[in-house]
Formats: structure tokens, sequence, C-alpha cells
């Protein structure tokens, strides 16, 4: 492995370094997930049932030591909980939006590790075919089957990994927007759970 990482040309280490990144930025956000759902965990419910004891003081504290993504929302939301409706939804609104938004750092960055590896790796790719044929040119003309394989097949080597290194990182960015968007969908029913209990 390391003598075909060696014989694949200098594309071969921005494609391992997105590589590293990439699985980087996977453990970090599956970490986070982890974490935002079991702070978050039941967290509208129990907002929701201080508030119709009228507890507010301790939903919000409830809210606050629950460090999560659901309890920054409710915060936000009780603080304007007196207001008209339409301030109380807009501060809703924008309050998911932000916590999206927090969720959402760095996945987009394994879009674009998912588009670029395999295109440094058709970069090396070409470059490798170049130098293949600058072989041949130098030869006179006179074709080395055997120098002209070689040299296709090494030039290869940057296309195979940069595609090895794409297909992983584009599925752990459809799983990480499908966990985003599930997520959404939680603080969403969150803010429905304190809507009603205020109603």
């Amino acid at each position: 492995m390391i003598d075909f990482f060696s014989k694949g040309g200098v594309c071969m280490w921005p494609i391992l370094a997105c590589s590293v990144l990439a699985l980087a930025i996977f453990a970090e956000r599956l970490i986070r997930f982890a974490m935002m759902r079991s702070r978050g965990a039941g967290l509208a419910e129990k907002v929701a049932v201080l508030l119709v004891d009228e507890k507010e003081s301790e939903a919000i504290e409830v809210a606050r030591e629950s460090g999560s993504s659901m309890g920054n929302v409710l915060i936000k939301a009780i603080g304007v909980k007196n207001k008209d409706r339409e301030t109380l939804e807009t501060v809703i609104v924008n309050s998911i939006d932000e916590e999206v938004r927090d969720l959402s750092s760095y996945v987009q960055v394994l879009a674009t590790i998912g588009n670029l590896a395999p295109m440094i790796g058709l970069l090396g790719t070409v470059l490798g075919m170049i130098k293949a044929f600058m072989v041949i040119q130098q030869m006179g003309g006179k074709v080395n089957a055997a120098v002209l394989a070689g040299g296709i097949w090494e030039a290869m080597l940057t296309t195979a990994f940069g595609l090895a290194v794409a297909l992983p990182v584009v599925a752990a960015h459809s799983y990480l927007t499908a966990r985003v968007d599930r997520y959404e969908a939680k603080l969403r029913d969150g803010a429905v759970t304190f809507m009603k209990s205020i109603a």
C-alpha cells in the first residue's frame, strides 16, 4: 500500500489530507450529535410542565443546564412568551435556524471534499500520463509496451485513490445531513410543545 502511495505522485498527498480532514469532521459531528441527543431528551416536555405550573424561573434553569440546542431555543422562547404571537414565532424560527446552522457546521466541507478528491485524483492521472508520454518521446518513438503500461497504471493510482476517498465521504455527508434534518424536526416538535404549554 505504501509502495502504491509513493508511486502515485505528488497528488496523493492532498488526497490523503482530504481523507484525514473528512474523518476528523465526521467523528466530531457524530460526537456532537450524540451529546445533543442525550442532553435534549424530553427537555421540551419538562419545560412545558414547569411553565404550566407557572414556574418560569425553574423552566429557564432546566433549559440552561441541559446545554442543548433544544435548551437554547426554549430559553429564547421563554424570554418572549408574553409578547404577541408573531414576535414569539419569529424568535422561535430564528432560534431554530441558528441552532441548525451550528449543527451543520463543517458538514458542507464533506461535500466539498467529496467533489474535490476525485478531481485531484484525475489531475494526478493526467500529470502521470503526460510524464509517461514524455518518456516515450525521449525513447525516440520506440514504444516499449512494458514502459507504457507501467506509466499508465502508476498514473491511474491517483484517480483510484481519489475515488476511494470520495465515495465514503459522500456517504458520510448524506448521513450527517439526514441527522441534521431529523434534529431540526425534533426542535420544531419541541417548539410546538412549548407553544401548547403557554396557550
